[in-house]
């Protein structure tokens, strides 16, 4: 489509200074598509600042529709005059990204695919060196930046630290960045720690976002200054309304914590979010954290999950591993064993080893389908953890051999890593302490026994706590001590373990070296039952029919009576028929008249 000009631009473009000249009076007045004529007038007779100027509208859809493409083309025909600030442009796209295939070939037609951009590092070096070596501070930082954090084949820290110096030399801002964070990484004096980062707070004072977060960084983290929480805050809340993601993570869980700022939890999820849906994986996780919690906000597993998957897709494995135990619990989702297992293996493949624990664990029970879910070899993972001497992994290795997950039942061997995970690891001292306890794998030890149960129930782990309270009422491999048993069984019940809470409902209930007291043994029996204990239901209903704690109360009694009938408890039928059969005699008591009395008195 042709543009009306004026008599004014059409004397203009008859020279391509004054061409020029005009188009940028033009832009500066907003007539876009003016200006462009006038800049393709110029850029045709060869001006090369007329092509730059060509590139820029072409970048930033002035006067024309927008096209990368285009922008590259101009850019480069001006680059290749040595104009610098082209050069740098350049320098900048292939950085981001460009179908660099079409760059020299033809316009592309409406019907043309274009591939994915991919960064061109080589490209982008090419033309920032050209511009460094022109002199320009721009170049020489773009240069800096390319050696710095390119691909590992062009990364030349000492060339780059040499470009930043430069740079920050002609009081270029991102050049202070650079040569700041280069300085910062090699710092081994407090001296030039400070040194470092002067350069980095000259970059903030001049308005570069990331050099907020950088020193946000620096504050929050004492580096070459004392820790100040309140002014890391505030760089971090500088840089996130520049758009840093990274800043708005920091600043979001700053709100959260109430660090160096008010406590905001609604402001602090608001600023996480902003950065999860930038890509930032730890945010991501962080509200699914959140909303899995309901830590300041109502819970909501669903939205957990869909922050999860955001998270795990940027790379995070916890929150693979987090969504595996939702599946696996029916959080936010429907109950799902084999869907919990793709999300657990992810994680677990990824070197999360609490996730190898849980799949290992999950496969074990048997509830995940072998059609849908092909067993990973979680054994091999804690096999080279275990031979490396993690102790975590001899620990998992060995249920592996105890309970045959991926290999062969060895229950010898299993005693063998268990044991070298023992001296640090809780649940192996659990593990090894039942092994010889029951003699499995190994020859059967009980004083042994109660002492890995013993360094287990120190650190109150419930199973063993209720185990080695049972090796004190028996006197297995030790002194008989009820008051020792009274003591670990109260401490596993008020864990939640049913059998601790019969046990003690046993113990009051007498015939043991402690002071026999039926009212706490029934409130113990009734807390057991009511978690589905069908020992404790029997004795429930036994201190209930018989009025052993209070008043007997029959209809109570043949409710948990038959609720142990019904699990298997052979003795609730006798209790039952005692329960019947006394009903049946107070009804016939009750039907028999006094002495000397008939019904027609």
């Amino acid at each position: 489509m042709k543009t009306n000009l004026g008599l004014r631009d059409r004397l203009a473009a008859r020279n391509p200074e004054k061409a020029l000249a005009r188009g940028r009076e033009l832009l500066a007045a907003g007539e876009h598509k003016r200006a462009f004529t006038l800049f393709v007038s110029a850029a045709d007779a060869g001006l090369p600042d007329a092509m730059n100027m060509v590139g820029q509208c072409y970048l930033h859809g002035s006067g024309v529709s927008a096209s990368v493409v285009e922008a590259a083309r101009w850019y480069s025909r001006a680059g290749n005059t040595g104009h610098v600030p082209s050069q740098c442009q350049l320098a900048t796209l292939h950085m981001c990204g460009l179908p660099g295939r079409l760059l020299n070939q033809p316009a592309a037609s409406l019907f043309t695919t274009l591939d994915a951009p991919e960064p061109d590092f080589a490209a982008a070096e090419s033309w920032a060196r050209l511009a460094a070596q022109s002199g320009s501070a721009e170049g020489q930082s773009l240069l800096g930046f390319i050696l710095t954090n390119g691909p590992e084949l062009l990364r030349r820290p000492e060339e780059a630290k040499g470009w930043y110096a430069k740079a920050a030399s002609a009081n270029s801002a991102s050049g202070q960045l650079g040569y700041g964070l280069i300085l910062l990484s090699g710092a081994e004096t407090a001296e030039a720690t400070v040194a470092a980062v002067e350069f980095i707070r000259q970059a903030a004072e001049a308005g570069i976002p990331k050099a907020h977060y950088y020193l946000g960084l620096v504050f929050e983290k004492a580096i070459g200054l004392h820790a100040d929480l309140v002014t890391s805050t505030s760089h971090y809340k500088i840089a996130a309304e520049a758009g840093v993601r990274n800043a708005q993570a920091k600043y979001g869980l700053a709100l959260l914590e109430g660090r160096g700022v008010a406590a905001n939890k609604v402001a602090g999820e608001t600023w996480l979010r902003q950065a999860a849906l930038a890509g930032d994986a730890e945010a991501a996780a962080l509200v699914g954290d959140l909303y899995a919690t309901g830590s300041g906000l109502p819970p909501n597993f669903v939205e957990a999950s869909m922050w999860y998957s955001r998270a795990v897709e940027a790379g995070h494995t916890t929150a693979a591993r987090a969504l595996g135990m939702f599946h696996l619990q029916g959080a936010g989702t429907a109950r799902n064993p084999d869907e919990a297992a793709v999300w657990l293996q992810r994680a677990a493949e990824a070197g999360d080893t609490i996730a190898q624990a849980d799949l290992a664990a999950l496969i074990a029970t048997g509830a995940t389908d072998e059609k849908l879910t092909t067993p990973p070899p979680v054994h091999e993972w804690f096999k080279a953890a275990a031979e490396s001497g993690d102790a975590i992994g001899a620990y998992n290795y060995g249920v592996c051999l105890a309970r045959g997950v991926g290999v062969a039942k060895d229950e010898a061997q299993a005693a063998v890593w268990l044991e070298r995970a023992a001296e640090k690891i809780v649940n192996a001292q659990y593990w090894l302490g039942m092994m010889k306890l029951e003699g499995r794998g190994v020859a059967a030890d009980p004083v042994v026994a109660r002492y890995w149960l013993g360094r287990a129930a120190e650190f109150g782990f419930t199973d063993a706590l209720a185990a080695l309270a049972d090796m004190h009422v028996s006197g297995t491999g030790g002194e008989r001590d009820h008051a020792a048993a009274k003591n670990l069984y109260e401490r596993a019940a008020n864990n939640g373990h049913t059998g601790a809470m019969f046990a003690l409902g046993a113990l009051y209930g007498g015939g043991h070296d402690i002071p026999t007291d039926r009212a706490v043994a029934f409130s113990w029996f009734q807390r057991a039952a009511e978690q589905d204990h069908a020992q404790a239901a029997l004795m429930l209903g036994r201190y209930l029919r018989l009025g052993l704690a209070g008043s007997a109360d029959p209809v109570a009694a043949a409710r948990w009576l038959q609720m142990a009938q019904k699990a298997g408890v052979e003795a609730a039928r006798d209790e039952l028929a005692a329960l019947a059969a006394a009903n049946q005699t107070e009804i016939a008591a009750a039907d028999t008249p006094p002495i000397g009395q008939t019904d027609h008195d």
